[in-house]
């Protein structure tokens, strides 16, 4: 990920209002929640029952998916590998803007460039990043191929899809690694839940 210029004649802010005091109101702890892992892994859907299961312990969170992001923040960019570097890049940065904010944000990109994760992780505070590897094998998301991707891709329709005609370089040693080609919906979540309990973000 290539370093960014700082705009010229910026000085950051100090809020009056601290991430720690958002921390103490909220009851628990910020962090990033990266899980990664090839389309059809099953990231969204895992995001999102652990975003729902914190939402029920009244945990403040917010669930950043590729997709959605594509809609707005990152509409003008596109599969390129510069492309998605910096689409990485700019999920980063928000996910450490919702971290400021007390908040447990959960994202769901493939994000497939090991560069691109660590770069992430190396603009937040130790502890922050927890890398999620949804470990499901190609056979398996091609199996799902919820979105009909893998088909389109398989038939040249789509250049440069992940796992099929661009790499994806597996987490060496992520926080947590949940083999979502097997386990249910409910053992993975459990398994993040747990996570999270064990760093003390929630209780």
């Amino acid at each position: 990920m290539a370093s960014q210029k700082t705009s010229s004649n910026v000085v950051w802010h100090h809020a009056t209002i601290t991430r720690e005091t958002r921390e103490e109101l909220n009851g628990h702890k910020s962090a990033v929640l990266w899980f990664t892992g090839l389309s059809g892994s099953g990231k969204s859907t895992l995001a999102h029952a652990v975003e729902e299961a914190l939402y029920k312990k009244g945990c403040r969170t917010f669930v950043l998916d590729g997709d959605n992001v594509r809609h707005g923040l990152c509409g003008d960019l596109g599969f390129s590998i510069e492309d998605r570097t910096e689409n990485i890049r700019r999920v980063g940065e928000v996910a450490k803007l919702f971290t400021e904010a007390g908040t447990v944000v959960l994202t769901a990109f493939i994000s497939p460039l090991k560069s691109d994760r660590e770069a992430v992780r190396n603009i937040m505070p130790h502890g922050d990043f927890l890398e999620i590897y949804c470990a499901a094998v190609l056979d398996v998301c091609e199996e799902r191929d919820v979105k009909g991707l893998y088909k389109k891709a398989r038939a040249g329709e789509i250049p440069e899809f992940t796992g099929i005609s661009s790499p994806y370089e597996a987490p060496v040693d992520p926080e947590l690694e949940v083999n979502t080609g097997e386990l249910s919906l409910e053992a993975s979540a459990e398994k993040v839940l747990n996570l999270l309990t064990v760093r003390g973000i929630v209780t």
